[in-house]
């Protein structure tokens, strides 16, 4: 399907993190075929639901499928399809506890400001491929992609509101707190 998967080391580290913020909502950028979502869906709470938003219709009728094969009534998965700076804007402020950003790179900032709406006072943000396969520590790397993890990367560590970490997993996950006011 021309989907890269996070790794099993990313995808432990998100399951984790649900688990961890017994995460109840959770909002997906990039359902790719599901692996991520599934990583979510085994450390949320039993009653909670994925929302997953990815341009690709057959990615997600490929993901609900993987959903019912790991076990997951329909109910606790909902995706919608379409950009994300279009499906983001019509969800909840404040309604959730989590939101992983595996969709378009170049999108990386504008989909941080929707999650800060989105998230609930010490949710958290989690950014995909933010190492984005080494090129993000070469200076002499500048396609567009590789600028925009870059800027995403200093606009997190320029913000005095998030409390932040990268972990060297799998391609790099970010991973930034909003403080509790």
């Amino acid at each position: 399907m021309g989907v890269v998967p996070v790794s099993a080391g990313a995808g432990a580290a998100l399951g984790f993190l649900a688990a961890a913020s017994a995460a109840r909502a959770v909002v997906e950028i990039g359902t790719g075929t599901g692996v991520s979502g599934v990583w979510l869906l085994r450390g949320m709470r039993p009653d909670g639901v994925l929302t997953t938003v990815d341009v690709e219709t057959e990615h997600q009728r490929l993901a609900r499928q993987t959903f019912t094969e790991a076990g997951f009534p329909n109910q606790r998965a909902r995706t919608i399809p379409g950009p994300a700076l279009e499906v983001l804007p019509r969800l909840t402020d404040g309604a959730y506890d989590l939101v992983f950003c595996d969709g378009d790179k170049r999108e990386y900032v504008a989909y941080l400001a929707e999650a800060r709406r989105l998230l609930r006072p010490g949710g958290v943000v989690v950014f995909d491929n933010a190492l984005w396969h080494d090129r993000v520590a070469d200076p002499s790397v500048r396609d567009e992609e590789t600028l925009a993890v870059r800027e995403l990367l200093t606009t997190v560590a320029e913000d005095e509101d998030l409390l932040r970490v990268l972990l060297p997993v799998g391609d790099g996950l970010l991973l930034a707190r909003t403080r509790e006011h």
